[in-house]
């Protein structure tokens, strides 16, 4: 084996959580166009398709029948009923992705994100918040969007609060303050936990190949 070969890596489970508001979509799709190894990950759910979505480009549409016994089994990642339907994340195609060496990119809650720590793939997780600038920030941005009604808004702006005090739980927090910025910070995160000693299981074989050149000289 030569000591030029390349050492085999694992792909790591990257979760963005924030409040809405603070840019957390914006930075995933970034993030997924600097990594061509990345993927986002597709969710299952018991809800009915809408007009133009794909079963297994964007959900996984199934019966609750079938989500319950795949919850029940352990091979959902994550899941939650959110207005009557159940949402999860299954755990085969995040397995497959991961021992390819791909990267698996989840837009997921605080409980979700405590729901994949505690999984059996828990130790190939990083977990990064976003934090808003400030607070008149968040509500300024989810304004400008123009989505919601004030309504809406004043829900989510409620529902923040909860979100925000559960960033100590997270390996990373990053405040959104320059998109560009942040941008390159979670870039810096992600290209450093690669090199972390569990996300190259092929690194025992290279350093057995260095060995053998030693003994070759």
């Amino acid at each position: 084996m030569s000591s030029s070969a390349k050492v085999n890596e694992k792909g790591l489970l990257i979760i963005l959580s924030s409040p809405s508001g603070a840019g957390k979509s914006t930075l995933a799709q970034r993030i997924k166009s600097w990594d061509r190894n990345c993927v986002f990950s597709i969710s299952a759910t018991t809800r009915k398709p809408r007009e133009g979505e794909q079963d297994g480009k964007d959900y996984y549409f199934i019966s609750e029948e079938e989500f319950r016994n795949k919850a029940s089994k352990g091979e959902m990642l994550e899941h939650a009923e959110v207005f009557g339907n159940w949402y999860g994340s299954p755990m085969s195609p995040v397995l497959s992705s991961i021992d390819s060496g791909n990267d698996v990119l989840f837009d997921v809650d605080w409980q979700g994100s405590q729901q994949i720590k505690n999984s059996s793939l828990g130790k190939y997780v990083l977990s990064i918040f976003i934090l808003p600038p400030s607070i008149k920030e968040l509500e300024s941005r989810l304004k400008l969007r123009n989505q919601d009604s004030d309504e809406v808004i004043s829900n989510r702006m409620a529902k923040s609060v909860e979100e925000i005090s559960h960033w100590p739980e997270y390996d990373y927090v990053v405040v959104n303050d320059d998109v560009d910025k942040t941008e390159e910070k979670l870039k810096i995160i992600i290209t450093a936990e690669r090199l972390r000693l569990s996300q190259q299981p092929g690194v025992v074989e290279f350093v057995r190949g260095l060995t053998k050149e030693f003994g070759e000289r």
